[in-house]
């Protein structure tokens, strides 16, 4: 196997609603805001060569929301998925399967493509399979007030029109595996059902973050974002994973994190903390 992290952009959410209930004063000192309160966030896919797969986890916000909805968010940068995958010799035509983490906008806006000449929205990797699971599709197609704004239907309906759709079968707190190797533990306090990838690679456990933790500034227990639907089941959820990630050594790679890609983490008298930074290429040269 092997993990090429893929960079789609950057944009921008503001602090107090990635923090929730932590002060300004106290968040401010490890993830920095603009005057405006805005802070830079990444959207960081990962791609995953196996044999004849090549699997891509999560898929950016995409480019085909109008001037207005992307005038709130601030993209900003050099990177796109095109561009990435480019790098690494591939197109979005040899991607076999996409893999959703949950089907928020600025992870899955990239899975569908405008096609203004022919057919309109339509899967914008044509030879994929795209996964989710039952129970995550059924909260995003009938959502509630809170999530709708999030939760847009041209991100998400044409995956299943196109045929292309399959539901991942759970097995308790993880699905089963979709290669070997590869699961997703089920977390329910951001969104119902949010996948979270474990990839067995190298002797090591790669956890792609997703939103049960999208920084490193994330990392203490009660750092939860405003976004998070049941911020105390969040809670439960980040203790329960930490727990794991301490016993066996786990590489955090973060989706959103615009200053670390992946980190460790430690025990301390404080409690869970931020061990160290590093980009995946340093771990894995």
């Amino acid at each position: 196997m092997k993990i090429y992290p893929i960079e789609t952009g950057n944009f921008m959410l503001d602090g107090g609603a990635m923090f929730g209930v932590v002060p300004k004063s106290i968040w401010s000192r490890v993830y920095p805001a603009d005057s405006n309160n805005m802070c830079p966030w990444s959207l960081r896919c990962l791609l995953l060569e196996e044999g004849n797969r090549l699997i891509l986890i999560d898929t950016g916000i995409g480019d085909k929301q109008s001037e207005k909805f992307f005038s709130h968010y601030y993209l900003h940068g050099d990177h796109s998925l095109d561009k990435s995958l480019s790098k690494l010799g591939f197109t979005r035509n040899d991607i076999t399967d996409v893999f959703l983490t949950h089907l928020h906008f600025d992870h899955c806006g990239g899975a569908i493509e405008w096609n203004s000449s022919k057919d309109g929205y339509r899967p914008a990797f044509p030879n994929a399979t795209y996964w989710s699971n039952e129970n995550h599709w059924q909260w995003a197609t009938e959502p509630n007030d809170r999530e709708k704004a999030s939760f847009l239907k041209e991100n998400i309906l044409p995956i299943k029109e196109s045929g292309q759709l399959q539901f991942i079968q759970s097995e308790g707190d993880f699905t089963q595996e979709l290669i070997p190797g590869f699961k997703a533990l089920i977390v329910n306090g951001h969104t119902e059902a949010q996948m979270i990838p474990h990839i067995q690679y190298q002797d090591k456990t790669v956890v792609f973050m997703a939103d049960l933790l999208p920084s490193h500034a994330h990392i203490p227990i009660p750092w939860v974002m405003g976004y998070d639907t049941r911020p105390l089941l969040t809670l439960n959820e980040k203790k329960f994973f930490f727990q794991q990630a301490l016993e066996s050594d786990y590489i955090l790679f973060h989706e959103h994190d615009f200053i670390h890609e992946c980190c460790t983490v430690k025990d301390t008298e404080k409690g869970i903390r931020f061990d160290k930074g590093f980009r995946f290429d340093e771990m894995f040269s």
